[in-house]
């Protein structure tokens, strides 16, 4: 028995990014073999292109769904987004290359306001943001499907299509971009102030305001920037196609995709604890995966319950660990409300800078 549990100890100790990338690591192995056994080579460059530029729209949706779901909120309102985002973009370009500027400032502005608002919301009004971004979302469904029936014919002056169609190497450019806002907003979650705040807001809400954190900042930053996030997306989804679609977003499923590339990746739904290095691990899990079932055949029904297996085991997996392994984050109505009681903020701050 103690070669068992000390077997299993060095498992216990693996961070849930570590673990995350050995799922990778074996997704690829298996992926390969079963490509090769459809006399397929799935390390050939075209397909692993076809993977790379799967990761870079639901990137950007996951990465901006992290940092919402780290502040213990949710954004569902993130298709219809970045769907309005692309066709703002297509008719503003209207195909004239010196409108490419213009197209894409007031594509994300529009696309900003919409996350400002559903923050506030979230902020100020206390509704939960499942609920806010629910509404937010019926909102716009219904204003794109009174205003732009079907997707729009090709506006995108080709200047902007070669954003999504060029590669440096055998990387796509999109990838790149995607993978540097990752790499940048990963920077200021962990170098930054309103990077702490936003996990010990998520870790306890209460327990922050009482330590003198303002909880306002931290939600309303994470709402504004996956809605910009969505809206990039959207324009990225407009450079490879040509033209905005109403449905593009919504069909695709990436406000469910994004949830689940980031509780694939470890971060708690509940908020305050995670890694967007594990969102970037998550997404890559999916590409592999769907890349793989479509060299397979494997049918649209199967195709969701694998991933939805996936999905399960992997909140299990977390599950399991964060009751056998880690202690509380936080002793709710323990807080000492002094004024001027220096520990408790050094105790939030403390647990805060231990989840990043």
């Amino acid at each position: 028995m103690s070669g068992v549990a000390t077997a299993v100890r060095p498992v216990r100790n693996l961070s849930s990014t570590t673990i995350v990338y050995l799922v990778l690591l074996l997704a690829v192995i298996a992926g390969a073999v079963l490509t090769a056994m459809n006399g397929r080579n799935f390390f050939s460059t075209g397909n692993l292109r076809d993977i790379l530029t799967a990761t870079s729209i639901l990137g950007f949706f996951a990465i901006g769904q992290t940092l919402v779901v780290l502040a213990g909120s949710l954004d569902l309102s993130v298709p219809f987004v970045g769907s309005l985002a692309s066709l703002v973009g297509a008719v503003t370009m209207a195909g004239v290359t010196g409108n490419i500027v213009l197209g894409v400032l007031l594509a994300l502005a529009i696309s900003a306001a919409i996350g400002l608002v559903n923050g506030l919301i979230v902020a100020f009004w206390g509704v939960h943001g499942f609920i806010a971004t629910l509404g937010m979302g019926l909102i716009l469904s219904g204003y794109l499907g009174t205003n732009y029936p079907g997707p729009t014919s090709r506006l995108a002056p080709t200047a902007f299509e070669l954003l999504g169609r060029s590669y440096i190497g055998p990387l796509p450019v999109s990838t790149l971009i995607m993978l540097g806002l990752a790499g940048l907003i990963i920077l200021v979650l962990r170098q930054s102030t309103i990077g702490l705040h936003l996990y010990a807001v998520g870790g306890n809400r209460e327990i922050a305001r009482l330590s003198g954190i303002r909880v306002q900042p931290p939600i309303i930053f994470a709402h504004t920037m996956c809605s910009l996030l969505a809206g990039m997306a959207g324009l990225l989804y407009l450079s490879r196609t040509g033209g905005g679609s109403p449905t593009f977003a919504e069909q695709a499923g990436y406000d469910l995709l994004s949830i689940a590339a980031v509780v694939l990746g470890g971060t708690l739904l509940a908020g305050g604890k995670g890694k967007l290095l594990g969102t970037i691990g998550g997404v890559a899990i999916f590409a592999v995966m769907n890349n793989v079932m479509a060299v397979m055949d494997v049918n649209s029904f199967l195709r969701d319950v694998f991933r939805g297996a996936v999905i399960i085991l992997a909140v299990a997996v977390y599950a399991r660990r964060s009751i056998t392994s880690r202690p509380p984050r936080f002793v709710s109505g323990k807080a000492d409300t002094t004024p001027g009681a220096p520990d408790s903020v050094r105790t939030v701050d403390a647990q805060a800078q231990e989840t990043r």
